[in-house]
């Protein structure tokens, strides 16, 4: 049978493992995809890396634009990243009638609104299982496998790099700058981090996984974004201490009002399997109402794990290449027509746990100031954990976990508190999820 010709844009560090992987697994992948499949062009600005790596089984050019215009080229794999370069090559793609195979998270959260539309339009599929979470089959596991539940809630450990740093800050002790360096020096973290550390990335994901899940449009500019460059070293250990681990966590909950979509540090139980999720693997817990929680682990980058994903949705489109576009499963799960026009709800709304830290006197009375105020505010108390102070010290740390409040409440209730003349300094406040259903 005729081989479905693919256009590779960009032979990187993905690229060349999709490469490498499509040719070392080529028997096994014909037989699942019922025809060869194979890259017929390649696009890299680096042309004796591109040439060395094909070998001369392949056309190569250091212009994309000759890959997306191509008549043979059946599929279009972008790899480029970026929003700009990208969206322009993969709309012409589109406008071209060929598919579009993509890892490029940043630009589905930003523009896949407009990108599903024209595919839509064309007749044509955009898969990006790569996208979110490397080589764990998240994206079909949403759309496909968990397709007769009524999903509540998901929460995902999704970007390595983060994880790696907290992972190592919990178990050596170490301040966050630290940590970054060493992850710079393995390779873990870029020379500009800021994406990763600053919870952008995983917030790119988490916006994908929550349209899928819940029906809606991609819509990244309402999603809460908060970081781990702020995370101190004593709230790692004093959170040891209670019980819990402090993960980056992206997050998507359903809502009688809304959805809460939301990435940021997040105390969980110690005893549940995510919160054992060390070094740079990924992980994602969906709770669907037919189904309970299922977990989803493995590794979230690489160059061989993310080609798994990007090819697992090259056989997927190989296969209903000719199939009528009306019985392709849609691309955020439920039909175009169907979206649920669900907001996205402020963070003053969200409802969720809390961990404070924060520097009181050590004298009489400081604590009962402190509930009063939670009290107030209808903020109970779960547990509190009081350090001796340090020798020659007059203040020390209290920590406090709230039962489940607004966010509004005790954003109200660390302004009061911070305005005690007893209290030292700035409430540091971490969110809490028991991810118990």
């Amino acid at each position: 049978m005729k081989p479905i010709n693919v256009g590779l844009l960009g032979i990187g560090t993905v690229g060349g493992g999709t490469w490498t992987v499509l040719n070392r697994n080529e028997e096994e992948i014909t037989r699942r995809a019922g025809r060869p499949i194979r890259i017929s062009h390649v696009a890299d600005r680096n042309l004796e890396h591109a040439r060395t790596l094909t070998g001369g089984k392949a056309k190569v050019t250091d212009d994309a634009y000759a890959v997306v215009n191509d008549p043979e080229v059946d599929i279009v794999v972008e790899l480029i990243g970026g929003y700009t370069v990208a969206k322009d090559l993969v709309l012409k793609a589109i406008e071209n009638g060929k598919h579009v195979v993509t890892a490029n998270k940043a630009l589905l959260a930003v523009h896949g609104n407009e990108i599903f539309a024209a595919a839509q339009q064309k007749g044509v599929m955009v898969a990006f299982e790569a996208a979110v979470a490397g080589g764990i089959p998240i994206i079909k596991a949403l759309r496909e496998g968990l397709s007769a539940n009524r999903i509540q809630w998901l929460a995902g450990i999704i970007n390595g790099t983060t994880n790696f740093i907290l992972s190592e800050m919990r178990d050596k002790g170490l301040a966050f700058a630290e940590v970054l360096a060493e992850a710079q020096r393995l390779g873990y973290a870029e020379a500009d981090p800021t994406f990763d550390i600053e919870g952008v990335d995983a917030a790119h994901k988490a916006t994908l996984m929550a349209s899928i899940a819940f029906g809606i449009p991609v819509q990244f500019d309402r999603c809460h974004i908060e970081g781990i460059s702020k995370l101190d070293a004593a709230d790692i250990k004093y959170a040891e201490e209670l019980g819990y681990r402090i993960k980056l966590l992206g997050i998507a909950k359903r809502k009688e009002a809304g959805v809460e979509l939301r990435v940021h540090p997040t105390l969980i139980p110690s005893k549940r399997l995510i919160a054992n999720v060390e070094g740079a693997m990924n992980a994602v817990l969906v709770w669907g109402d037919a189904v309970g929680a299922t977990l989803y682990y493995g590794k979230g980058a690489g160059a061989e794990p993310t080609a798994s994903a990007v090819i697992a949705d090259l056989v997927d489109v190989t296969r209903l290449h000719t199939a009528d576009p009306l019985n392709r499963v849609p691309h955020l799960a439920f039909q175009p027509d169907q979206l649920s026009d669900l907001p996205i709800l402020s963070m003053d709304e969200v409802e969720t746990a809390y961990y404070l830290r924060l520097s009181a006197a050590d004298k009489p009375g400081v604590l009962a100031d402190i509930t009063r105020i939670l009290a107030d505010l209808s903020i109970s108390i779960d547990a509190m954990m009081q350090k001796e102070p340090a020798e020659g010290e007059s203040q020390t740390d209290v920590v406090i976990l709230s039962h489940v409040a607004r966010e509004k409440d005790v954003n109200a209730a660390i302004a009061r508190i911070e305005a005690l003349s007893s209290i030292s300094g700035k409430v540091t406040r971490i969110r809490m999820e028991a991810l118990n259903g």
